[in-house]
């Protein structure tokens, strides 16, 4: 018996711009957000990039705060 290995490309999220779900490119960025220049380096905080492939639009969420 064989089983189907699911591929990243099959792999779908809601996408609000364009109401459907539809596939997506997902990575995770450190950003900072700090604006003062001293400290900033202690002012990183991880995000989930998303970016819809149908239509380019990209979504951060601050992991932290999920």
């Amino acid at each position: 018996m064989s089983t189907k290995t699911r591929s990243a490309s099959d792999l779908t999220e809601a996408c609000e711009d364009c109401g459907h779900d539809t596939p997506h490119s997902v990575s995770i960025e450190l950003r900072t957000e700090s604006d003062k220049h001293e400290n900033r380096e202690f002012s990183r905080e991880p995000y989930r990039i998303t970016e819809c492939m149908a239509c380019g639009s990209e979504t951060a969420l601050r992991m932290n705060n999920a």
